[in-house]
């Protein structure tokens, strides 16, 4: 039995038996070559099919195509290349069966190439998707939102029709026209030039990009352009009786506003602590997080997202032991989970453009390499992507309890082996403190420890005695502190 040289899987038993399904359809060899446009349409701008000719979809009979025309075989053979615009990517070949009449035949094997950048219509100008064993028209926001994830239309380059120049904030205009060098042209000038002012039918309208970096009132336009940050209690979210929510900010602002609104509310709410620097062999206060880790996370949030989404908005959800950052839209275009080091492409290219302007993206992808790095220069588990629910998701993970083993560890190496063999826990709790604060006074050790002024003085003193810890100021004076030696 014969077997298709593109795909092994595919020969006559196969035809005659599998269901017409999301990868796969029959049609026969009676059909008009014009009317095989929908299916090419179809399964290229789906994850690509095979379409076979001359079997009836109807019975499975084997008609094979021998009977047809030598016109009529051109016709169906040239289908893909002159009924669909653009062509799309396929491998046509032939089969060798017996018809339903026990005759030496073949039919058609069309191998149709999933499209990943264009969209594939038809001639007339229709578009097909290609869903369960059906190829279905799109229309109105399902084809808009196919040209959106095909880069064939940009959010960011539609016109909106009732914003005006007096709705986009003329001090960040004025700081842009500075970092291009372009004071001396207008404000409609510098748009137009960057793509941010369209004339459509003898009338002047700003793009969707244009209000998303500059509107002063976002909300008015796009309620959606916006960061939820949400603080939890615990590891886990919870919810009903338990919810365990202690923050929850909502950051509304244009795009050149919002990333410095983000950083100022993550800032407060991260922790410090303390890591040995390998270089000195001192301890140093370190974030919670790495800052160009968890801020080039927010940048690449604001500049990547799908905004044609508009239902949705970028989330960042802190935890004890995580902090997740949540975009609208998949990865865009060539940039995969595997290569999202090494890889760079912009969803949105003139957005990106302005905020690299102002200081905020990084060029050649050094950004996220430099999460990575970043997350291991800090003793830190490697960053992690993910595409949840039709969005981006990054996970940096704090490690707490990691990291205090391995301050543990550096502990003992930098004050001695022998000597913390010699503390007993409440020393090792002081000392612990105090590497992860920097610094402590002693009403603050009384208070980590639950001792009394007596026993913790008495403490101190063996601890500086033992040059375990260094007083900064006099003993007398109140604002003197402790630290490590």
């Amino acid at each position: 039995m014969e077997k298709s040289k593109i795909n092994s899987l595919i020969d006559i038993n196969y035809i005659k038996t599998t269901s017409e399904n999301k990868y796969f359809d029959v049609k026969s060899a009676k059909i008009k070559a014009s009317d095989l446009a929908p299916h090419f349409s179809a399964f290229a701008n789906a994850e690509g099919g095979i379409l076979v000719i001359g079997v009836s979809d109807k019975t499975r009979s084997i008609e094979g195509v021998k009977s047809l025309s030598h016109d009529k075989y051109n016709d169906i053979i040239s289908a893909p290349k002159e009924c669909c615009s653009p062509m799309p990517n396929y491998q046509v070949e032939s089969l060798k069966v017996k018809n339903e009449k026990g005759e030496d035949d073949e039919i058609i094997l069309f191998h149709i190439e999933a499209e990943t950048e264009r969209v594939i219509r038809t001639t007339s100008g229709t578009t097909y998707l290609r869903i369960g064993d059906r190829s279905k028209e799109l229309r109105g926001e399902d084809l808009i939102n196919l040209e959106y994830a095909r880069n064939t239309r940009r959010f960011e380059d539609e016109i909106n029709r009732e914003a005006k120049l007096e709705d986009l904030d003329s001090e960040l205009l004025k700081e842009y026209k500075s970092k291009i060098s372009a004071t001396e042209l207008s404000d409609e000038q510098v748009l137009k030039a960057r793509g941010f002012l369209k004339v459509k039918e003898n009338k002047k309208y700003l793009t969707n990009g244009a209000l998303l970096l500059f509107a002063k009132n976002i909300m008015e336009f796009y309620p959606n352009c916006r960061v939820r940050f949400l603080r939890y209690e615990g590891n886990s979210m919870q919810v009903g009786e338990r919810i365990n929510i202690i923050k929850d900010i909502n950051i509304e602002c244009c795009l050149l506003k919002i990333v410095d609104k983000v950083r100022e509310v993550i800032s407060l709410q991260l922790r410090d602590f303390m890591i040995l620097n390998r270089e000195t062999g001192k301890f140093m206060s370190v974030p919670e997080y790495p800052e160009f880790a968890w801020l080039e996370g927010i940048v690449n949030a604001v500049t990547h997202r799908e905004y044609a989404f508009q239902g949705n908005y970028i989330m960042v959800a802190m935890y004890d032991d995580r902090l997740e950052i949540t975009s609208p839209g998949k990865l865009p275009n060539i940039v995969t989970l595997k290569n999202i080091k090494e890889t760079r492409y912009s969803r949105n290219p003139r957005i990106a453009r302005v905020l690299t302007e102002f200081g905020w993206v990084r060029e050649l992808n050094e950004g996220v390499k430099r999460i990575y790095e970043d997350m291991k220069m800090f003793f830190l588990d490697e960053p992690q992507y993910s595409e949840p629910n039709n969005s981006v998701k990054l996970v940096l993970k704090n490690n707490i309890i990691m990291r205090k083993v391995r301050q543990n560890d550096k502990l003992e190496s930098s004050i001695g082996e022998e000597m913390w063999k010699k503390l007993d826990d409440t020393d090792k709790k002081l000392i612990l403190y105090i590497a992860n604060r920097g610094k402590a006074s002693r009403k603050d050790l009384e208070e980590e420890t639950g001792k009394s002024a007596a026993t913790v003085t008495r403490r101190i003193k063996r601890l500086i005695e033992e040059e375990v810890i260094i007083r900064i100021g006099d003993k007398s004076d109140p604002k003197h502190y402790l630290k490590l030696k």
